[in-house]
């Protein structure tokens, strides 16, 4: 068998602004890594389906907008497809397609019974009201009727969605299913299905990764300091979560501006100002205001960029002193920054195995779905810490044995057990 000739190197340039190149340069240095025969490689590099479709809403003006959606399944060779769904003006074929290539590798790092899939609407959801997101939200599902299923396609929230957006698809599907089908989402609220544990899963499982990492290169949480870009719910609960295990939060941010204090942060008090400020940490007065490139270039042992993709690029990748980076959020490194983070003796926690807990969570929610019987909180966090445990650790294995990158490496273990699966049960 002949093995993959294109890309086929982890210092390839690529364009770092487009997600899906980052995504291909990653996945071909480590085919090539694993000597992955051609037809595999050609096979995974693609999306098995894309839908893309137009939603005319009538708006509370009484004037029709129409919207983009997209739902993309990059491949459901070990089980139905997962993944988020998100709201946003930056939403786009090429974003969505990079976006359900990671959680099919997510989901194989996690040794879950799931292939990869993402969503997405072009809008500006800031701007819709609540009666302007429902029906935008019945337009989509509708539209994807026969995409979505409990044993096909299984969305769940991502950015600008939650619990409601969920609810409002539960409902639409099994209207139009004629019965009451909550396992067709995951990350609904909890009195229509939804998980003990689910909210904070992302967090948890970022923080539990970086405390693993931690051990390994001997640094200790109580005298150790983190900055954590973005101020959503991954990374207020990271931010949180390094508090509770003694990691001072010297820095924190959002979309309006970052802010830092070398005493570490009340982040309670953070959330509970967001929470209070239309979900804005805008005014915040406590710590010093600074911009979210100054964050990037803190002197501090963690680094966790939790918000949107290249966030973290060649141009500002120089300036980065911390130690360890643990990726809260989908894709905030461009694949050409990793040379330079390389060379710097950065330890990478990727995307794809730091923010495993939410689609861990996510399945661990569908189980109780289709069980019909609920967990405690207790034994979700439990089994979710176990979970993520064990991934790091095949991981770190992986990245000893081919002497590569974490970040190679995690797409090395997801290589393996997707392309093993799709040996198994052949092609045409």
């Amino acid at each position: 068998m002949s093995t993959v000739k294109e890309k086929n190197s982890e210092n390839t340039p690529v364009n770092e602004i487009n997600p899906y190149d980052s995504m291909l340069a990653r996945f071909s240095a480590a085919a090539n890594k694993i000597g992955l025969e051609e037809e595999i490689y050609n096979i995974l590099k693609v999306p098995a389906q894309q839908h893309i479709v137009n939603l005319p809403v009538t708006m509370d003006n009484g004037k029709v907008q129409v919207f983009e959606g997209y739902r993309i399944i990059h491949s459901n060779i070990l089980g139905p497809s997962k993944g988020g769904i998100r709201y946003a003006m930056e939403v786009n074929q090429d974003e969505v397609k990079a976006l359900a290539a990671w959680m099919t590798w997510k989901c194989a790092i996690a040794d879950i019974p799931f292939g990869g899939a993402k969503g997405g609407i072009t809008c500006d959801p800031k701007k819709l009201s609540m009666g302007e997101k429902e029906r935008l939200t019945r337009a989509y599902t509708i539209a994807m009727a026969d995409v979505f299923g409990a044993d096909k396609d299984i969305p769940a929230p991502d950015v600008a969605t939650g619990p409601q957006e969920m609810a409002w698809i539960v409902d639409a599907f099994s209207k139009i299913n004629r019965e009451y089908i909550p396992a067709v989402v995951t990350g609904k609220p909890l009195h229509l299905g939804g998980s003990l544990g689910r909210v904070e899963a992302t967090g948890l499982g970022v923080v539990i990764a970086a405390l693993e990492a931690m051990k390994k290169m001997g640094i200790d949480p109580q005298k150790s300091t983190a900055a954590v870009q973005g101020f959503g719910n991954v990374g207020s609960i990271t931010a949180k979560l390094f508090t509770r295990k003694g990691v001072k939060v010297v820095a924190i941010s959002d979309y309006t501006g970052a802010y830092y204090d070398e005493n570490g942060f009340d982040i309670q008090s953070a959330i509970d100002y967001r929470d209070a400020n239309k979900g804005s940490l805008e005014g915040f007065s406590k710590g010093r205001k600074i911009s979210n490139e100054e964050l990037f270039s803190l002197d501090v042992d963690i680094l966790a960029p939790c918000a949107l993709e290249n966030q973290i690029t060649s141009e500002n990748a120089n300036d980065i002193k911390a130690k360890l980076i643990v990726e809260g959020a989908n894709g905030p490194t461009a694949s050409n920054a990793d040379e330079i983070l390389n060379k710097k003796g950065i330890i990478v926690i990727p995307d794809i195995l730091a923010n495993g807990g939410g689609v861990t969570v996510s399945y661990f929610e569908w189980v109780q779905n289709r069980a019909g019987y609920y967990w405690s909180e207790e034994e979700v966090n439990e089994k979710a810490e176990k979970s993520m445990k064990k991934a790091f650790e095949n991981v770190w294995s992986a990245s000893k044995e081919y002497d590569v990158s974490m970040r190679i490496a995690a797409y090395i273990v997801a290589l393996k057990k997707v392309s093993i699966g799709l040996k198994a049960r052949g092609h045409f």
